[in-house]
C-alpha cells in the first residue's frame, strides 16, 4: 500500500523565486495544453494524447520561449500528464466506468489559489536536513516524522498562505496489530462530534466556529482594499492563514481520534451519511461543515486498513435514531433537539446518541431479542410518534382502530328500514 508524507520546508529568497517560476511555467504548459484540447473538442476533432501535447507545448515551445528551458523539464512532463489522467478520470466517469461522484472535467489553473509540482524517478535527492531539486538547489526541510524510504515522487506544495510543503509518497506494508477482541459503533453528530456503543463522547473542537468573528474583521479589511494594490495581497494572505489555521486544527483533532480508535478496535462501524446533501441545508451547512465528516471516515478507514483492523459501514436508512436497541421497538421521527427519550414499550430511558451508536453496531452484529408488548409477541411493532398517546397510555394506532371497529356494522346487522313492524313499535315505545 502507498502512503503520503507531508513535511515543511523553508526555502530562501532564491529560491522561493525559482519555484515561482517553476510553478508559473507549469502552469503555462498545463493552461495552453488544455486549451488546445477545447478547441478541438469545439471543432470536433478527438483529443491528442500525451505524446502529442508533450511535442507541442514542451519540446517545440521551447525552441521559441527561451524561460522554459531555465526550469527542471520533469514537472513540466508530470503537468501534462496530470492533464491526460484528469480527462481519463471525467470520461471514465461519465460512462460509469469510473464508480462515485461524477468528476467534472479538468479547469484552468490560477496563480491566485495552490501551486504544486511534482519530481519523480532520480531527479531530486534527500539529504540530512535538505532536499536537493534539480535548477532549484538544496531547501532546507524539517523532519516532522522518520525520512521516508524508497519514495516514488515528490510534490513541491505553496499554499494559499505562502507557506511550502514537500509531499514524499512511499510504498508501506500494513502493520497488523494484535487482536482486541473489541468492536465499536460510532455515531457522529453536531453538538457531540462522535458518539460511541460503548457510551464514550468526543467533542469537536470547532476552531471555525472560534474563529468566526476574527475572519469577519479579516475579510471585511479585505473587501475595502483596492485591486491590485501590496494592501490587498497582505490583507488576502492574513485571511489565508487563517483559513489555514482552522484547517490545520481540524485535521490534527481527525488524525488523532482516527488513529486511537483503529488502535483500540477490532471493527469500527460508521453510518454512510449523505454529506454532500447535508451541506446544502443553510441553517446546518457551516456546522457540519466545521466538523469534518467525510475525512473522519476517510482517516478512519485509511487508518483501519494500515493496522489491519476491519472497517465497515451501514446504509443511511436504517433507523437508528427511532429504534429502541433494548427490545428493538421502532419509534416515530424525533426533532434535533429531542436528546432523550423513554421507550413506550419496555420503559427503557435512552440517550439519543448513544442509542443510536449500538444500532450501528448492532446492524451489523445483530443479537436475537424478543419483542413483547402485553404479554403477546409483536413482529415489528412501529410506534408513530414518541408524544402520540391517549389517555389511557395506548399509542395513537389502537386509538384509531378502536374508533374504526365502532364505526363499522356488525355482520350479522340488518338496515332498519328492512326490520319487522312490531320491533320499531317497540323501539318507539
Amino acid at each position: 500500500m502507498k502512503a503520503r508524507y507531508k513535511y515543511r520546508i523553508y526555502p530562501n529568497h532564491i529560491q522561493i523565486i525559482k519555484l515561482n517560476q517553476l510553478f508559473g511555467c507549469c502552469r503555462y504548459v498545463w493552461n495552453s495544453a488544455l486549451a488546445h484540447c477545447n478547441q478541438l473538442y469545439t471543432n470536433g476533432h478527438k483529443r491528442p494524447s500525451y505524446v502529442d501535447l508533450s511535442k507541442q507545448f514542451i519540446t517545440q515551445a521551447k525552441r521559441e520561449l527561451v524561460w522554459l528551458k531555465e526550469v527542471a523539464s520533469t514537472p513540466l512532463q508530470q503537468s501534462l500528464k496530470d492533464l491526460d489522467q484528469a480527462y481519463r478520470n471525467f470520461f471514465n466517469s461519465c460512462t460509469g466506468k469510473r464508480k462515485g461522484i461524477k468528476v467534472k472535467p479538468p479547469k484552468f489553473k490560477s496563480k491566485k489559489s495552490r501551486q504544486a509540482v511534482r519530481f519523480v524517478g532520480a531527479n531530486y535527492k534527500i539529504g540530512q536536513d535538505k532536499i536537493y531539486l534539480p535548477k532549484v538547489g538544496k531547501i532546507k526541510i524539517i523532519w516532522s516524522r522518520p525520512k521516508p524510504r524508497n519514495s516514488s515522487s515528490v510534490t513541491i506544495i505553496k499554499d494559499s498562505a505562502g507557506r511550502y510543503f514537500a509531499s514524499f509518497v512511499v510504498e508501506t506494508c500494513a502493520e497488523h496489530l494484535p487482536k482486541t477482541e473489541n468492536s465499536i459503533g460510532i455515531d457522529l453528530g453536531i453538538s457531540t462530534f462522535a458518539t460511541l456503543s460503548n457510551g464514550e463522547k468526543f467533542e469537536a473542537p470547532k476552531p471555525l466556529k472560534k474563529n468566526l468573528k476574527k475572519l469577519g474583521k479579516f475579510q471585511r479589511k479585505f473587501a475595502k482594499t483596492e485591486l491590485g494594490s501590496k494592501r490587498r495581497e497582505k490583507a488576502r494572505v492574513r485571511v489565508a492563514k487563517l483559513h489555514a489555521k482552522v484547517k490545520d486544527i481540524r485535521t490534527d483533532f481527525l488524525h488523532k481520534l482516527s488513529t486511537d480508535l483503529a488502535i483500540n478496535y477490532d471493527t469500527i462501524v460508521l453510518e454512510d451519511l449523505n454529506v454532500s446533501g447535508m451541506v446544502k441545508n443553510r441553517k446546518l451547512a457551516k456546522a457540519i461543515s466545521d466538523l469534518g465528516w467525510r475525512q473522519f471516515r476517510t482517516l478512519t478507514e485509511a487508518k483501519c486498513k494500515k493496522y489491519g483492523r476491519e472497517f465497515r459501514t451501514i446504509s443511511r436508512w436504517e433507523p437508528t435514531s427511532r429504534k429502541c436497541s433494548n427490545c428493538g421497538f421502532k419509534g416515530g421521527k424525533k426533532e434535533l433537539n429531542v436528546r432523550e427519550w423513554t421507550c413506550l414499550n419496555c420503559g427503557t430511558f435512552h440517550d439519543r446518541d448513544i442509542n443510536a451508536a449500538v444500532n450501528i453496531l448492532e446492524a451489523v452484529q445483530p443479537k436475537t431479542k424478543v419483542e413483547i408488548v402485553k404479554g403477546t409477541v409483536a413482529k415489528n411493532p412501529v410506534q408513530l410518534s414518541l408524544f402520540n398517546e391517549v389517555a389511557e397510555g395506548q399509542p395513537e394506532t389502537i386509538k384509531r382502530t378502536r374508533r374504526k371497529r365502532q364505526t363499522e356494522k356488525p355482520a350479522d346487522s340488518c338496515d332498519v328500514s328492512t326490520r319487522p313492524e312490531s320491533f320499531l313499535q317497540q323501539r318507539s315505545v
